[in-house]
């Protein structure tokens, strides 16, 4: 019973650890976006 347990809780940590890096890299790509989005915005205004 223990060991089901054991191994239960280890897989429940195995996945929040890679949705943390899955959710960072995510949070990185939405980043980049906004740089480029906004460069492209100061690119484009009218003076």
């Amino acid at each position: 019973m223990w060991k089901t347990i054991l191994f239960g809780l280890m897989s429940l940590a195995s996945i929040a650890l890679s949705a943390c890096n899955t959710i960072e890299g995510a949070g990185r790509d939405v980043s980049a976006a906004g740089r480029e989005v906004s460069e492209e915005a100061r690119e484009h205004r009218r003076y």
